[in-house]
Formats: C-alpha cells, structure tokens, sequence
C-alpha cells in the first residue's frame, strides 16, 4: 500500500483547515493508498502559535515526507510550509499530484 503525503494549509483558520485535512484523508483511503497529513497529528500536542513549536512541526512533517511514496496536494491556496513541501517531494524525485479542494484530480 502506497504511503501518501497529505499537503494542504494549516494557518489562516486553522481548525477548518484540520478538518479539511482529515476529509482529505478519508478520501485518500477510499483511494486505497495509507494517508499521512502530519498538520493534524503534530498539532494536537505542538502549538502553531509558537514560531519555534511551528518550525519543530514543520520539520518533523519534512522528515516524514522522505518515507513517503507520494506527496498529494489539496486545493486552489499554497501556503508557504506547502510550497516547502512540494519543493522536498520535486527534489526526491517524488510524485506530486494535485487535487481541488474537493478532491478531483486537477
């Protein structure tokens, strides 16, 4: 089972955007694949309010993404934590497949 990489925003309204991350999920398990959105696992015990809990977030989610199959990216807003993402996935050579905001492939 392919290991997939959940990139969609966290800032702005941040509980909204959890939920949407965990739609996101549930959708990628219809897909069949294994989803991982770290922004609604590191965020239950990081604080995104504290740059350098944020940063630690970050980082760890980017450790993640190395073991990763594919990076799947949500919606039409890119963040900048997303760009970094994408910019890891390109660089590990790794796919990276776009979806709307309500999951069709773009």
């Amino acid at each position: 089972m392919k290991l997939v990489y959940i990139c969609s925003p966290l800032r702005g309204d941040a509980e909204k955007n959890k939920e949407r991350a965990n739609n996101y999920c549930r959708f990628a398990t219809k897909e069949e694949v294994l989803p991982l959105a770290p922004h609604t696992i590191f965020t239950q015990f990081l604080d995104d309010h504290i740059e350098e809990e944020r940063t630690k977030g970050m980082n760890l989610g980017l450790e993640l993404l190395k073991h990763c199959d594919e990076l799947w990216v949500f919606g039409n807003t890119i963040s900048d934590g997303m760009k970094g993402e994408i910019k890891i996935a390109e660089k590990l050579e790794m796919p990276v497949i776009r979806f709307s905001s309500d999951c069709k492939r773009i």
